[in-house]
């Protein structure tokens, strides 16, 4: 393990100084992004028309129940989705997971009142499903203990705002913007930001238990939605994972935004990376699965998606740091995948020309020409057709009641 706690990252560089090596990203890559017309600087004219759905709702997957001492039942650490399915719908759904922190709601209304992914995919004939996470937001129920995490992010405002990079933040000095941010500048925006964070209502640990256990939940939905789009924002990044393992069938891709943490096989030696700080060394340790698992991965095609301001070199910073290992992991993931037979891309959008993205591409203000660059990656794997227009989720399986019910006379 490397640390070093004295050198320090000038903050902006990657979109207004230095310029960062290509690793992943390919010519032929550039050229598809390009020929497929993923750039923002012309109009989408299909973001003007009206959204005409076929249906939308909302509905609990996965949970448990317990049966306590008093005849009482409890019921629990269940999973909540909201639908949104278009009249002329294309034949696979994108399913939106949250990160660290938060709530589908990162997907819905923009800080400073534009449209989300909650609109402009359905607008654009795609249907989509937004969660909330077990232990989050309205799928908060649980008997768990409360939140135990001590991760900086989710206990000081200033930590969540370096961890979305929209700017810096070390207190007692006022938080700035990073030069020429996507993230929207107003004073009502930044207002929006901080009160959509959300906490943790019960425990979420670090262990493979629970990994697997969040996966096998979200396999749960995947009963109702059919095959489908898996995409992840952040933490959920190390959910993804584990619900592509535990669930390989249904998942058509996966695209992951800034995935804070990727799986790889045990058999395999990686290349060491400078923590920076032995706080980040303990957070972004490597999670390792079998190798019979982490192949499931490879029959699916992955775009993993990276935006601005992430640093070169190590800082004092938690979350300067995090996303700089955080990516250099992802690349090394991406690595494993395909020397493995399976098709991953790593993409760093100011590499694309496409500057100034927080930690949330989706929320920000470009985030219809992130949408585009998302179908230009569908259509070339073939997943944005509608020989099959999607209907919506499937009738709830029937099974036993969880509670003794019982007919009055």
């Amino acid at each position: 393990m490397k640390t070093n706690k004295n050198r320090f990252f000038r903050f902006g560089q990657s979109s207004s100084g230095r310029v960062f090596p290509l690793r992943l990203m390919t010519a032929a890559c550039s050229c598809w992004l390009l020929a497929s017309g993923a750039s923002g600087t012309v109009p989408d004219e299909r973001d003007e028309a009206p959204i005409t759905l076929r249906t939308m709702g909302s509905l609990f997957f996965g949970g448990t129940v317990t049966a306590l001492p008093d005849g009482e039942t409890f019921h629990g650490d269940h999973g909540y989705a909201q639908f949104y399915i278009p009249q002329h719908a294309r034949t696979y759904p994108l399913v939106l997971w949250h990160g660290i922190g938060q709530s589908g709601r990162s997907y819905e209304t923009t800080p400073d009142g534009r449209e989300g992914f909650m609109s402009i995919f359905p607008r654009r004939d795609w249907p989509v499903y937004i969660i909330d996470q077990p232990r989050r937001g309205r799928a908060g129920r649980t008997s768990s203990a409360g939140q135990t995490r001590a991760v900086p992010t989710v206990t000081r405002e200033s930590s969540a705002w370096n961890a979305f990079r929209n700017g810096l933040w070390i207190p007692p000095f006022p938080p700035s913007f990073h030069p020429g941010s996507q993230f929207p500048r107003d004073p009502a925006a930044v207002e929006q930001f901080f009160r959509q964070q959300t906490p943790d209502t019960g425990e979420e640990p670090r262990t493979p238990e629970y990994y697997a256990w969040m996966g096998k939940t979200m396999a749960r939905l995947f009963e109702r939605t059919g095959p489908c789009i898996l995409v992840t924002h952040s933490y959920s990044g190390r959910y993804g994972w584990h619900t592509a393992m535990a669930a390989p069938e249904p998942i058509k891709a996966i695209i992951a935004f800034e995935p804070g943490h990727c799986v790889f096989p045990e058999d395999e030696r990686l290349e060491e990376v400078d923590y920076g700080t032995e706080e980040v060394a303990k957070t972004q340790i490597p999670v390792r699965v079998p190798s019979e698992e982490f192949e499931k991965l490879t029959k699916i095609p992955i775009l993993i998606i990276f935006g601005d301001f992430i640093a070169s070199e190590p800082s004092p910073v938690f979350n300067v740091n995090v996303w700089r290992v955080a990516r250099m992991r992802a690349e090394q993931f991406a690595r494993s995948i395909n020397k493995r037979g399976g098709d991953a891309r790593v993409i760093r959008l100011p590499e694309l020309g496409i500057k100034g993205n927080t930690h949330a591409p989706f929320a920000d203000l470009n985030n219809k020409e992130i949408a585009s660059l998302m179908e230009a990656w569908l259509r070339e794997k073939g997943l944005d057709g509608r020989e099959s227009p999607y209907k919506g989720p499937r009738p709830q399986q029937a099974g036993s009641y969880t509670i003794p019910l019982k007919t009055r006379g």
